[in-house]
This record gives C-alpha cells, sequence and structure tokens, in this order.
C-alpha cells in the first residue's frame, strides 16, 4: 500500500471538487451527478481492453446525451487513477493538482460528447 494514497486522494478530491465550481453554470449542471471513481492505477479489465498500464483517467458509460442501450451498460462516470498522475507529475504536487485537472477535464469531455480532436482544440489533450 502507497503511503501517499491518502494525500493523493485527498488533494485529487479537493482539485476536482474545486475545478467543478469553476465551470460555467450550464456544465456545471451537467458535470455535478457524474461520479468520480479514484482508482491507485488501472485494474486488470481495463488492461484487458487494450488501454496503457500509465493511463491517467477514463471515461466509462454513456456520454451525457446518450441513452442507455441496454441492461448491461455500465453507469457513466469518470475514473482518475492517482499514482499514474503522481508519477506523470513526478512527485511534483503543483504539477499533480494541475494533471487532476487536466485529466478532469478531459474526461468531462467525453462525458459531454467531445472526441480527442475537440479535446485537443481546447488544450486538454
Amino acid at each position: 500500500m502507497n503511503a501517499a494514497w491518502p494525500r493523493l486522494l485527498r488533494v485529487a478530491e479537493s482539485e476536482v471538487h474545486d475545478t467543478l465550481h469553476r465551470l460555467p453554470a450550464r456544465l456545471r449542471v451537467a458535470a455535478g451527478p457524474l461520479p468520480v471513481t479514484y482508482e491507485r492505477v488501472p485494474n486488470a479489465a481495463i488492461l484487458a481492453d487494450g488501454f496503457e498500464p500509465d493511463l491517467l483517467g477514463l471515461f466509462v458509460g454513456n456520454a451525457f446525451d446518450e441513452e442507455a442501450s441496454g441492461a448491461l451498460d455500465v453507469p457513466p462516470q469518470i475514473l482518475l487513477f492517482l499514482e499514474n498522475i503522481w508519477d506523470f507529475a513526478e512527485g511534483d504536487e503543483a504539477v499533480y493538482r494541475e494533471e487532476v485537472r487536466t485529466t478532469y477535464l478531459h474526461e468531462l469531455g467525453h462525458y459531454l460528447g467531445l472526441d480527442e480532436l475537440d479535446l485537443e482544440e481546447r488544450g486538454l489533450e
């Protein structure tokens, strides 16, 4: 168990909370109910789906404007992989906070229907 985990989690939760509350009202209304799950690293199922072990975040489920297609749908949520973000930040807390914010906004963009090109154009790659 990583001894830094409680701090990583606390900082990430605070950064997501602050970021959410800085969004324009209409985006905040759409994003508010979307759960954010904080994980250490991607699990075996995510890796089996072809994602890289150093993945920083992932949006799963139906986008905001999509209807559920059946009983096997995963509820929409954002997954943030905090130990990977910490490694990406090379142990710098300011960089960690910024990357938590950027990764959250990137995945929120997917929830709102943006693709990779849309996100890149907004500086959220």
